[in-house]
């Protein structure tokens, strides 16, 4: 499944939960480019780049739906990691739980991103060797979805809330 329409949809059609593991300590992507420059100069950020993202993320929770992420982070934290943080003040003011690990104690999780909704559809993520998303890859096997919410649930358990990390 490509980055687009029907990617994107899930995100609007899940029905209880959207979990994402984060694994990579760079990603590439053109919209938020500008605002990462912004950020590691130190200047004021723009976040008009990611308002329809925060806007679907308040409708959601605001139907009662859950979107929560995992971040297994390096520390000392990238720039881009660091961006990540401090766009994640954005996004759990909007209602979405992002918790961090250090990479030190992810050993026993996969070491690339997924999504998985409603504990039931599973979508690894692809990236190109410059860190750009290439698509999601659907993965139907009844095992696997079983894992992946044990590794969900995993990481979930052993990370911190973003004010906890962030301190």
């Amino acid at each position: 499944m490509e980055p687009g329409p029907e990617f994107g949809q899930l995100f609007r059609s899940f029905e209880h939960s959207a979990f994402r593991l984060e694994t990579r300590d760079q990603y590439k992507s053109a919209n938020e480019a500008e605002a990462l420059r912004q950020f590691v100069a130190g200047e004021p950020v723009d976040m008009g780049w990611f308002e329809n993202w925060l806007a679907m993320i308040r409708q959601a929770t605001r139907e009662g739906k859950r979107y929560a992420r995992v971040r297994v982070v390096t520390v000392p934290l990238t720039d881009y990691s660091r961006f990540g943080l401090f766009c994640s003040g954005h996004t759990n003011g909007a209602g979405e739980d992002i918790r961090y690990l250090d990479r030190a104690q992810a050993a026993d999780l996969p070491n690339y991103d997924y999504w998985l909704f409603d504990s039931r559809l599973l979508v690894r993520m692809h990236f190109d060797q410059d860190e750009t998303f290439l698509g999601g890859e659907v993965i139907e096997d009844p095992a696997a979805i079983v894992q992946h919410n044990y590794w969900r649930d995993a990481a979930w358990h052993k990370a911190l809330r973003r004010e906890d990390f962030a301190a």
